[in-house]
């Protein structure tokens, strides 16, 4: 857990987390964060989303709500929990300065949503670019770690649901950022963590997303991960 000392006071205090996005990965992993004590904002386009302040109202002292650019003030930690089609514009509200120096964990895909289709990759964030590294390029001052992406928001902060082991990755340009991913995910019961390199390595975990879809299209069962047997 990230405990940390206020040599001033000499008390002890966790870092602050701003969560983009109410959606139900959103809700989830500010309910995991809030349960393991720390101070949890999330954020919406407005200061008064519904599923925002419904949220705070359930999880008491330590939950509170704002806009994008208020919950990214708040937090030490960032994670970004918006649908891909929107996680640029997202950061745009959120502000560039009020991001700087911050570790964004991005848990999202490239995905493209058609009314009645399976989800797609979308072109111009795959192969040769992915959304991790856009978001990087548009906030060059901000510590972009990709991870979680491959496991759907129940697994993500309860590795265990799995059955099994299950690895997780995590790609980001700085070591020390991911370190301190690390023992978040830790806290979310990942055991096996592999840091696959800077964030160019989105590219490989965001089409992994695809063949997380067709498992579960074939099994009908999203506790699932993968697993690196080595």
């Amino acid at each position: 857990m990230q405990v940390f000392i206020n040599i001033k006071s000499n008390k002890f205090y966790m870092k602050n987390i701003g969560i983009l996005g109410t959606g139900m990965v959103g809700n989830t992993i500010a309910t995991k964060l809030i349960q393991q004590g720390y101070k949890v904002m999330m954020g919406s386009r407005t200061p008064d989303n519904e599923k925002a302040l419904a949220w705070v109202k359930q999880h008491g002292d330590n939950a509170s709500s704002g806009t994008f650019a208020s919950a990214a003030a708040f937090g030490d930690i960032i994670f970004n929990c918006t649908q891909g089609e929107i996680s640029l514009e997202v950061m745009k509200q959120a502000g560039i300065d009020n991001l700087r120096n911050k570790i964004l964990i991005d848990v999202s895909n490239p995905l493209q949503f058609i009314p009645g289709k399976r989800p797609v990759l979308i072109p111009e964030l795959c192969n040769t670019n992915s959304l991790g590294e856009a978001i990087q390029n548009f906030l060059p001052d901000t510590h972009v770690v990709k991870t979680l992406n491959i496991v759907n928001c129940e697994v993500m902060v309860d590795a265990g649901r799995c059955g099994e082991a299950a690895t997780m990755f995590l790609a980001g340009n700085s070591s020390a950022a991911k370190a301190e991913v690390v023992e978040i995910l830790q806290q979310f019961g990942w055991k096996d963590i592999i840091d696959l390199g800077d964030i160019e390595h989105a590219r490989s975990t965001e089409m992994m997303l695809p063949v997380w879809l067709s498992v579960f299209m074939a099994t009908k069962n999203g506790n699932i991960g993968f697993k690196i047997a080595r």
